[in-house]
């Protein structure tokens, strides 16, 4: 039997790195340092814990995060299987109950018979094939250990998570039940807010007071999950147009758009807790309570969690990783999730696909499946292995980063919908190849 592999993190995309592995019985070693020890951000005892949102985003093929979801669903991910088995309804979005995603995942993950879990803190990386997936929240001894292997690469920017409210705290008298457009069923809470109420709470926003955090400054934010506070003071209209746009939103009260809608979205399966959608924040906890409070429907909620900001750690990937995200200046080392510069759950989940996935194939001598840009997945891994023309950014995938369609198509959605249906034609490709290395494993 082949060595055994080892993968550090049980997040996303070390446990779908770990599956992978598994999936073609290489054994697997795998360390999280939970419950032994937390990060700043991370409160849940189970592995793949989503801290930022419970939403997987879109689920549209005309979308790209929709187009990667149905590429892993087709591939056999395990993040997705347990996704789409705890799913709460989100409108065209896949969102999950999130304490029953992890539970899911962690019991699949420990009653593998190729998975051997360990509970410590790994603080260097080890001899032996290793995937890396701690996350952007690497601890500093192992972070440290990171920088010194990669010299001047390792990068930093901070992100944020949105309160949580109790469902019975909200007072629907201000509020109304709907879906963007009226899109499936009516999975969302909207609080509409007519203009002297926005400008009241704009105001309130910009001038609460943040919570220190060492070395943050407003420019250091990451752009795909922005301080709603920040955000703000970018423009009186600003979150107007954004995380509170009102359009294709009615307000049965009025029989028309309000001025500006904040939206929560179900948080769990039972439908008790609610998430405020697009409002990150490192504002205090007192500043939280007082200013969000302001938007109708609010005025008495209970916060089951306030938002919180955390530094977030990635490495500037492009001649550092190549397109199966191993380490080029020692192959034997694999990285995954956030830490490589994309951005997002079903992103980390591929990259730790891509991870496990190819390094199984290199343990059992099988050639490499190397997922070209016709696929999101493939795309992705070309993205962080290559960058763009401009200075390396963490990245969501998106149809720019996907090969373009042959011909021209001059609707945006029929060519979104050709390029996502050409991907999953080359997905049933690499997956016949893919299974065919499964069956050939033997005892």
């Amino acid at each position: 039997m082949q060595n055994k592999a080892i993968v550090i993190g049980g997040g996303l995309a070390g446990c779908e790195a770990a599956w992978q592995l598994a999936a073609h019985k290489i054994p697997v070693d795998l360390y999280e340092m939970k419950p032994v020890k937390y990060t700043p951000a991370h409160s849940y005892q189970g592995f793949a814990e989503l801290v930022c949102s419970n939403s997987l985003r879109s689920d549209q093929l005309e979308n790209a995060v929709g187009l990667l979801k149905a590429e892993l669903r087709e591939l056999g991910s395990l993040i997705m299987t347990c996704a789409d088995a705890t799913r709460v309804e989100a409108g065209g979005a896949l969102a999950v109950d999130r304490e029953k995603f992890s539970d899911l995942v962690t019991e699949k993950i420990r009653n593998h018979p190729y998975i051997t879990v360990h509970s410590e803190e790994i603080k260097t990386i080890p001899e032996g094939r290793v995937i890396v997936a701690t996350g952007p929240l690497t601890a500093d001894a192992l972070a440290d250990d990171i920088a010194g292997r990669i010299g001047g690469g390792y990068l930093h920017f901070y992100d944020a998570s949105a309160p949580i409210v109790s469902a019975d705290s909200i007072d629907m008298e201000h509020a109304f039940l709907a879906s963007r457009y009226d899109r499936g069923t009516p999975d969302y809470i909207n609080c509409p807010m007519e203009k002297e109420e926005y400008d009241a709470f704009v105001e309130a926003l910009i001038t609460a007071e943040g919570a220190e955090v060492h070395g943050f400054e407003d420019s250091r934010v990451f752009e795909g999950c922005m301080p709603i506070e920040v955000m703000a003071r970018r423009g009186h209209e600003t979150i107007a147009y954004g995380p509170m746009k009102p359009v294709g939103l009615i307000d049965p009260h009025t029989g028309k758009e309000a001025y500006a809608t904040v939206q929560l979205r179900r948080d769990n399966a039972e439908g008790t807790a609610y998430n405020i959608v697009g409002f990150q924040t490192h504002l205090r906890h007192g500043e939280q309570k007082r200013v969000f409070s302001m938007i109708p429907g609010l005025a008495h909620a209970e916060f089951l969690r306030y938002g919180v900001m955390h530094r977030n750690t990635f490495i500037s990937s492009p001649g550092v990783l190549g397109e199966s995200y191993e380490l080029l200046s020692d192959p034997r080392i694999r990285f995954a999730g956030q830490m490589t510069g994309v951005e997002g759950y079903v992103e980390s989940t591929s990259s730790g696909y891509v991870a496990g996935l190819s390094l199984a194939r290199e343990m059992l001598g099988l050639p490499p499946v190397v997922f070209g840009t016709q696929t999101a997945i493939g795309a992705l891994a070309y993205y962080i292995s290559h960058g763009g023309e401009t200075e390396f950014q963490p990245m969501n995938v998106n149809f720019g980063i996907i090969a373009s369609y042959e011909q021209r198509i001059r609707k945006k959605r029929d060519r979104y919908r050709a390029i996502a249906e050409r991907a999953l034609a080359r997905i049933a490709e690499y997956r016949a190849e893919i299974l065919r290395g499964q069956e050939g494993v033997t005892e």
